[in-house]
């Protein structure tokens, strides 16, 4: 017996914001989120990057909306979140993406070293999670995905900035899963590991070769492979799960 037809799009018509959604990673996970029927806002710093993601998911049939804002900056997330309920009237998911390192040795990382790398990392998810929560309550759900790294494990010398943050992220994960729970908002973390973007198959190939030398999959991951994990805890499939922390390293498990 044959089954044809478009198969259902999991995510019909729900609202999704994705935060740094005008980086590599972000774009991914927007294009993912929107095949599957989402609605997104495309939030970046930039008007320039953000609005190539846009296009991307406009030029696929997908609907997206422009958000420019600074995720550190509370009034700039208020009006963010604003923006997008004017549009489209709620929110479902939410997809805590800004982030990134600003790399140093400890004896050499300045207060400017550590402050903008944990506000962008953590301050950042903090002030879009408390954002968007009371409309998720409001409406008796949503889904809150935190990006972390496998940074957060201490792994790497020079990144003590940035493995507090991620670290922090994992922590926040748990504490507001904890606390959303009972609104039927669920709060999980998908940790990426190594890679493939611009940046890191620009590194020195001998750097390259010693990082993939540790993965046990021996290879590094895609953008898709991160998304995928993004979309997962998004759908209905995942209703039950909160408070996880999914690593997304091809089998790196470094605790």
């Amino acid at each position: 017996m044959e089954c044809h037809g478009t198969p259902m799009m999991k995510l019909q018509d729900r609202v999704a914001v994705i935060t740094g959604a005008g980086g590599h990673l972000g774009c991914g996970i927007a294009l993912r989120l929107a095949a599957d029927g989402a609605r997104i806002a495309v939030n970046d710093r930039s008007l320039q990057e953000g609005s190539k993601t846009l296009n991307l998911i406009s030029a696929q049939g997908g609907q997206a909306l422009a958000c420019v804002a600074d995720v550190t900056k509370t009034p700039d997330v208020n009006e963010m979140i604003s923006q997008v309920k004017k549009q489209w009237g709620r929110i479902d998911i939410l997809v805590n993406n800004a982030g990134g390192p600003r790399d140093a040795l400890l004896v050499k990382m300045s207060d400017e070293d550590w402050d903008s790398v944990v506000d962008l990392n953590l301050k950042g998810s903090f002030i879009c999670a408390r954002a968007v929560a009371p409309h998720m309550i409001e409406q008796g759900g949503g889904r809150i995905i935190n990006i972390s790294s496998t940074a957060y494990t201490g792994k790497n010398i020079g990144q003590v900035n940035y493995a507090s943050a991620k670290a922090g992220v994992v922590g926040l994960t748990r504490a507001l899963g904890l606390e959303l729970a009972r609104y039927g908002i669920t709060v999980n973390c998908v940790a990426p590991g190594l890679i493939s973007t611009p940046k890191t198959r620009a590194y020195q190939k001998k750097i390259l070769d010693r990082l993939i030398e540790a993965i046990p999959m021996r290879r590094m991951g895609e953008i898709a492979d991160i998304a995928n994990a993004v979309l997962f805890f998004t759908t209905d499939e995942a209703r039950y799960i909160t408070r996880q922390v999914l690593h997304v390293s091809g089998g790196v498990v470094d605790l």
